[in-house]
């Protein structure tokens, strides 16, 4: 038996329907293999605060050893486990397919889902904040007056928001639009015919996100898309359903996934390619997805259809190549590599996909932001975040760039409210949130 190897992870199909997945006994068993061999190991003790509060569970308990841990203490470790997937992707040597055959993420997916089936789902307040696609069509009816109200310096709303709602008053919360992306998208910029890659097809996910939070990341990626050669079509059935999975609801996961590929499935027919905004949504529609429902024709062909803006932009310029008209942006850009965009294992698209324009000076992050959607917003776990991101927050106030983004424009939006604490005003930092929109930028300068 070997340590680690050079062959690349692989991922087994979530059993969440078979009886043994359940079982409290059959659980508390796998838990303690994992954190028996995760205690012997310790690589992971940076990657997030799961690992430290793991170790010191050992560490504290009387013999020091897991055998005199309490089971009910396995909860604080998954309850800080943001499901971001560094740790199988790219530190634990004993993923399949080693014999150990560890996956901490989706044991932790396990243990929440056995939570929720149990009836002991997070509480009103919070389930409703992962209801992505109802607080959005409800909030862009008073997009401004809720943007005013939920901005930091309203500290009197901001507190009564963390009394009522588990919201930090401290953190940054994404803005929402009345005009939809769905809606700007009726006005899209006309295709050029005479550009290289005008033979593709593209049916653009909006992602709950970019449909109601940023919808500019949207119109960029539709701009870039058109200067190629592109007549997208905006497509959104709905919500991926990730902010579900964190909360361990793996029924309403894969029924959402089962409507959503049965939605996107015409468009596949059509020989559209099928390219998201988000890389968490992306994550969803190529992995997560057909191990959750492994069988079904529709959601195996959407894996396979879709890619990630960055990555599709990247294809583009290997294949046709790209439309001329590139020019360079006068400004260094700080590019953080979100974890759910490296979890997909296709290399930095973003990273390549901004060196395309002349002369770019990128300086690249490579590491956890520490934000976790809706987790990473919550009373207790903000501070966690910052101080899982501080690393990231000091190298981009370091770095001094015009420009800060990420692929997960929350991510992003963390990274600069941690760099405040480095003196870094973000009225200094350059609005653009997603790469595409650099892209974009260079086209138009």
């Amino acid at each position: 038996m070997a340590e680690g190897g050079l062959r690349a992870p692989e991922r087994h199909p979530v059993a969440w329907k078979d009886a043994d997945f359940a079982d409290p006994v059959k659980l508390d068993a796998e838990m303690r293999r994992v954190f028996d061999i995760c205690h012997g190991c310790r690589r992971c003790f940076n990657l997030c605060q799961s690992f430290p509060k793991l170790f010191d569970l050992v560490d504290e308990s009387p013999t020091g050893e897991l055998d005199s841990v309490k089971s009910e203490d396995f909860a604080s470790v998954v309850d800080l486990c943001t499901l971001c997937d560094m740790c199988f992707m790219t530190k634990c040597p004993y993923v399949p397919p080693h014999e150990f055959n560890l996956d901490f993420p989706h044991l932790m997916l396990r243990y929440r889902a056995v939570q929720a089936q149990a009836a002991k789902p997070d509480g009103f307040i919070r389930r409703q904040l992962k209801e992505t696609d109802f607080n959005g069509r409800a909030a862009r009816l008073a997009a401004p007056l809720i943007n005013w109200a939920t901005r930091r310096s309203r500290r009197l709303i901001r507190r009564f928001l963390q009394w009522f709602a588990g919201i930090h008053r401290d953190a940054e919360l994404p803005e929402f639009h009345f005009r939809t992306l769905e809606m700007r998208a009726l006005e899209k910029p006309a295709a050029d015919r005479t550009a290289p890659a005008r033979e593709r097809k593209v049916a653009l996910y909006a992602t709950c996100f970019a449909n109601y939070n940023s919808p500019a990341i949207g119109e960029a990626a539709l701009a870039v898309l058109a200067r190629n050669g592109i007549d997208a079509t905006v497509v959104y059935p709905e919500c991926c359903g990730m902010p579900q999975l964190e909360a361990g609801d793996l029924a309403r996961v894969s029924a959402k996934a089962e409507r959503v590929a049965a939605r996107l499935a015409p468009w596949i027919d059509q020989g559209y390619d099928i390219v998201t905004l988000v890389p968490s949504c992306a994550l969803m529609l190529k992995t997560e997805w057909p191990l959750l429902v492994p069988g079904n024709e529709a959601i195996r062909r959407l894996s396979k259809a879709t890619r990630d803006i960055s990555e599709y932009i990247v294809d583009i310029a290997k294949t046709e190549g790209l439309a001329p008209g590139l020019r360079s942006v006068d400004s260094k850009v700080t590019l953080q590599l979100a974890c759910h965009a490296r979890a997909q294992n296709v290399g930095p698209k973003a990273a390549e996909m901004l060196r395309l324009i002349p002369s770019m000076d990128v300086s690249v992050i490579e590491r956890c932001s520490g934000h976790g959607g809706a987790w990473g917003v919550e009373t207790e776990h903000f501070p966690v975040g910052l101080k899982v991101g501080r690393p990231v927050a000091r190298d981009a106030a370091a770095q001094e760039a015009g420009y800060v983004v990420s692929e997960c424009p929350l991510a992003r939006d963390h990274v600069v409210q941690g760099m405040e604490a480095h003196g870094v005003s973000a009225a200094s930092i350059a609005p653009a949130k997603h790469p595409i929109e650099i892209i974009a930028e260079a086209y138009r300068s």
